[in-house]
């Protein structure tokens, strides 16, 4: 793996997992004998990344406390989205800005993680430098969801996403970023989507296919379904 950096998004409400998340964020939900949390880090660590970059903003003392706890090999900063929150891009955004790297592997530990991943993450990392590309996403085909209420978000064809025809297609939550890709940005808060929607009127947002099944802690409805399936 040529990227040194990860990016674990863990600023979010949870709010689709209330009452859990009130006292507990959401990245520290367990699914068998691990948090969310863990499970991300445990397969960042299998890459060899050497860092991990977190951001936080609700319940950021319990990620924090947490954080501090854990035995892991891996350098992790802790970063705050700051007074309110920032959104996906905004919160990506403000733990790169400053880096002099040039690539980050991203992650939202929403998605059950394993090892099983490390494949397809190492051969769309290779797909990414090979090309060039500033942004490459890791989609799964909807067939393959757990929760089968989730819709597809993108279409995905020669290497190419975008949101035309049919879209069987859904973001599983990890991607690879240029930060050139921020070079234009002017807002503290925005979403990725405005992001992606501006790399597909350039075609050049792309996409790398997994094909295992995916597991999303969608709301508390899924959430207990896996849970009785672990």
């Amino acid at each position: 793996m040529k990227i040194d950096t990860a990016i674990v998004l863990c600023a979010g409400f949870g709010k689709r997992l209330l009452p859990l998340t009130k006292i507990t964020p959401k990245p520290l939900l367990k699914i068998g004998k691990y948090t969310l949390l863990e499970k991300t880090i445990k397969l960042i660590e299998q890459l060899k990344i050497k860092k991990i970059k977190i951001n936080v903003f609700y319940l950021s003392g319990e990620i924090k406390k947490f954080v501090n706890q854990m035995n892991s090999n891996i350098d992790i900063e802790l970063i705050e989205d700051g007074n309110e929150i920032l959104d996906t891009g905004g919160g990506i955004f403000n733990m790169i800005k400053d880096s002099t790297e040039e690539n980050f592997l991203i992650f939202n530990p929403d998605t059950i993680w394993n090892e099983n991943y490390n494949k397809y993450i190492l051969e769309m990392a290779d797909l990414y430098f090979k090309k060039k590309i500033n942004n490459i996403l890791l989609v799964v085909h909807k067939k393959l969801s757990f929760d089968k209420r989730l819709q597809g978000d993108f279409c995905l064809t020669n290497e190419k996403l975008t949101k035309d025809n049919d879209k069987k297609f859904i973001y599983t939550g990890c991607q690879i970023i240029n930060k050139n890709i921020f070079s234009k940005t002017k807002k503290k808060i925005f979403s990725m989507n405005d992001i992606w929607a501006d790399q597909i009127k350039k075609s050049q947002l792309f996409g790398y296919e997994s094909n295992l099944e995916f597991l999303h802690t969608t709301d508390l409805e899924i959430y207990n379904k896996i849970l009785k399936n672990q």
